[in-house]
């Protein structure tokens, strides 16, 4: 996807189409949370409680307004210059080493 969103940028700059892509990390949603403590037989508490532990930005979760805001954001015309990033939206998870 990161190479597609890239390539889709180069090639359509010059009719003014810009490309962008969010890389998401840990969000907390009924789908992740829930459909892992399903799927796992754990208490959802503990997942959640889990997920929010690997998240080095406030030990928590994002939730979907903060993917919305970055789309809004890159969709805007504050975002005229931007083509072609990757923009992570993952409470800090893509900077980890280890």
């Amino acid at each position: 996807m990161n190479r597609l969103t890239t390539s889709v940028a180069q090639s359509n700059a010059r009719y003014g189409v810009r490309c962008n892509a969010i890389m998401m990390g840990y969000m907390d949603t009924p789908m992740a949370v829930s459909g892992i403590a399903s799927a796992t037989g754990r208490p959802t508490a503990e997942v959640r409680a889990e997920r929010d532990a690997r998240v080095p930005l406030g030990g928590k979760m994002g939730d979907g307004w903060d993917t919305a805001y970055a789309a809004l954001f890159l969709a805007s015309d504050e975002a005229k210059f931007i083509s072609g990033a990757i923009l992570p939206v993952d409470g800090g998870m893509g900077v980890r080493i280890g």
